[in-house]
Order: structure tokens, then C-alpha cells, then sequence
């Protein structure tokens, strides 16, 4: 858990598929897996979050109508129960293919970043919000793809907008499964430190070590392994 935290926090990720791939690898209850994801994930987000505000690569104008959509789509979507055969597939699919295209080396130079207007941001941010309801995840492995293959952000900045965007989704996921916090694991103080001490390595390496090819060659591995768990479970 420490490893996929690092990994996934450089990125601005809370690495909530890769707890759940490692609780289902270690064969924890399926009732408690998915509020232990939330759990870490919201406070793995809050200290990524916050690392990526004070280091000014924060975009808060273009997380708001993301949010905004995302929301009500995640609420709705949570309640929908999709036989997996049926979505997995597709969602990995979508994954992989966005992995293969951060991956591949670019020999232009990245254009100036453009925002969506807030009418896409918000059609986006449903989109994504139903996928993360359908999945159990906080949707940064679908924001992140989408915001930087459309050149809206640049990539440091996008990871401190999927940061929050995480933040927000799981607070509101956790706030739909109150009545599962009674079923959280023994083991949850260690799963916190062990995630804690892997946020504090990603989040730096993230905030001021990797340069931009590095960034997103590390988001397309995420969104690798995010894509291998959703085809394989």
C-alpha cells in the first residue's frame, strides 16, 4: 500500500484501485474493502491536495464545474449495479488505451493550455462521476487522461486538480456508505500510516522532482495498473 500510494500520489491520485486490488489480493471481506478504500483515499487526497496548493499547482476555477457534475453522477451511479462482464471491459479498454498515449514520447512541444467552458467541464465532470460511482473509485484516473490528451491543464497542474477533484468524490461516496464504517478492518491504522508515509514520497516527487515527460510516463503506468485490475477482477 505504501508503494501504490507513492505511486500513485506523484500523479495527484489517492490510489484507491490500487487498495482495493491489494485488499482483494489479500482476500479482506468485500464488505469492508470499499469503505477502507474511501477512507485512505480521503486521506491520502486531503495531504495530496494540500501539497499541491502550496506548491501553486492548483487550478481551482476549472475543478468546480467538474465537481459540480461529477457529484449527483457518482450518487446516481452508485446505485445502479451493473454486472461487471458488462462494464469492465469497456472502462479498461478506455484506460489502457489513454496509458498507451501518455507513454508514447512526443516530439512536439506541448501547446498552452486552453480551459473547457464550463458547460463541457460540467458534462465531463458527470461522466466521470458516474464512472467513479460504477467503479468505487475517486475518478482521477479518468480526469487526469481527459484533462491532459484535450490540453486543458498542463500536467503538474492537472495532478493537483485531481487531487481535490478525488478529495471531493470520496467525501461524497463516504457520505452515501456511512452505515459500512462499521465494518472497517483491524488493520486500519497500519493501512493509514503505511499510505501516509507512501503520499509523502509521491507528493514530492510529484510537486518538484519529475519534469513533465516523467509525469505523465508515471500516469500512464496508474493508469495501467488501474486498467489490469479492472480487466482481471
Amino acid at each position: 500500500m505504501m508503494a501504490g500510494a507513492a505511486l500513485y500520489t506523484s500523479v495527484g491520485h489517492a490510489g484507491a484501485s490500487a487498495y482495493l486490488a491489494i485488499m482483494a489480493l489479500f482476500s479482506l471481506p468485500a464488505e469492508t474493502m470499499r469503505p477502507t478504500a474511501l477512507i485512505l483515499n480521503i486521506l491520502v487526497a486531503s495531504f495530496t491536495t494540500w501539497r499541491f496548493v502550496r506548491a501553486g499547482q492548483f487550478n481551482a476555477r476549472l475543478l468546480l464545474p467538474f465537481v459540480i457534475g461529477a457529484i449527483p453522477a457518482a450518487y446516481l451511479a452508485g446505485q445502479v449495479h451493473l454486472p461487471g462482464y458488462i462494464y469492465r471491459p469497456i472502462v479498461a479498454a478506455v484506460l489502457l488505451l489513454a496509458a498507451i498515449r501518455l507513454l508514447w514520447p512526443s516530439k512536439h512541444e506541448a501547446p498552452e493550455p486552453v480551459p473547457p467552458r464550463h458547460g463541457i467541464a460540467i458534462l465531463s465532470g458527470a461522466g466521470i462521476g458516474a464512472l467513479s460511482g460504477l467503479t468505487g473509485t475517486g475518478g482521477g484516473i479518468f480526469l487526469s487522461p481527459l484533462v491532459l490528451l484535450l490540453g486543458w491543464e498542463t500536467p503538474r497542474r492537472t495532478s493537483g486538480l485531481s487531487a481535490a477533484f478525488i478529495l471531493c468524490v470520496s467525501i461524497a461516496g463516504l457520505l452515501d456508505n456511512l452505515t459500512s464504517v462499521g465494518r472497517l478492518p483491524r488493520e486500519l491504522p497500519i493501512f493509514v500510516v503505511a499510505v501516509f508515509l507512501g503520499a509523502l514520497i509521491g507528493t514530492r516527487l510529484g510537486v518538484s522532482k519529475l519534469d513533465s515527460r516523467r509525469l505523465l510516463q508515471a500516469l500512464g503506468a496508474v493508469l495501467l495498473i488501474a486498467a489490469g485490475k479492472l480487466a482481471l477482477t
